[in-house]
């Protein structure tokens, strides 16, 4: 019987993700937003394996509306990392403080996503006003994971600033097109010296599979699983996805060819 790779056993071919000085076995980071209740965001959130949770400080209660819900109850901060984003926001003084809200919320937590939005109809990141909060919040020592285009230079720019993950969209956010455009995450790969990950886009479990298979770092949704018809069912295939695109990567594809090639080779065959 074939042997079967688990995550430990292939920990000779791959390292954990590291995200601000911090190691996490899974790549499959997800948000918190469109469940039906808190009970359908925990059961999915566990069946996704996810260790990094996002959340939507201008839209998720974490503790500064003490009369509603709190998400934290059903995601304590003991057990997952989480991670404030500032979705919603429309210009970098929106998105800076929304940031240093949720570092008081969070006890001095300082891990943000940023994403500063352009427009409400394609939600594209506004990428003049997230260069300028990027800069004020890794100035006031917050460590910035940050969404951007998937535009090659503009990744690199943003890490040679000093963000510690950059997130390139896939297509935008909520779509489920998939990867629109995977030479330019390739590059974006190839050219970095921090973490990449996939943010938006991602409609299913083989949308995530190609990012990993592309070499990207990690994978952050929402819409893909909170949408699905069986968030929690969608959830699983995420996390299998994710690590089969991990695997395949470290694995190494065979090139693609014009032509056949025999799968057993025709030297000493007998007739």
């Amino acid at each position: 019987m074939a042997a079967v790779i688990s995550q430990s056993s292939h920990s000779g071919f791959d390292t954990p993700l590291t995200i601000a000085g911090v190691e996490y076995q899974s790549r499959l980071l997800t948000g918190t937003g469109k469940y039906k209740d808190m009970e359908e965001t925990r059961l999915a959130t566990e069946a996704s394996g996810a260790e990094i949770v996002t959340v939507a400080i201008r839209r998720t209660n974490i503790g500064q509306n003490p009369d509603e819900p709190n998400v934290l109850d059903v995601l304590p901060a003991d057990k997952y990392t989480i991670l404030p984003n500032t979705a919603g926001c429309y210009t970098a003084e929106d998105a800076v403080r929304t940031c240093r809200l949720a570092r008081e919320l969070l006890d001095g937590h300082k891990l943000v996503k940023l994403e500063v939005i352009g427009d409400e109809k394609t939600l594209y990141p506004d990428i003049t006003a997230t260069l300028e909060a990027a800069e004020i919040l890794i100035e006031d020592g917050f460590d910035v994971m940050v969404y951007t285009t998937d535009d090659p230079l503009i990744a690199k720019r943003l890490e040679d600033m000093g963000c510690i993950a950059v997130m390139p969209l896939a297509a935008p956010i909520g779509s489920g097109l998939g990867i629109r455009n995977p030479y330019n995450i390739r590059t974006i790969v190839e050219n970095a010296n921090v973490p990449i990950l996939v943010d938006a886009g991602v409609g299913t479990a083989s949308d995530a599979a190609i990012a990993m298979e592309l070499g990207c770092d990690g994978v952050l949704m929402n819409t893909a699983i909170a949408g699905a018809n069986y968030p929690v069912l969608m959830a699983s295939a995420m996390k299998k996805a994710i690590e089969a695109g991990r695997e395949a990567y470290l694995a190494g594809r065979i090139m693609r060819k014009r032509y056949a090639s025999a799968s057993s080779p025709i030297e000493g065959t007998f007739f």
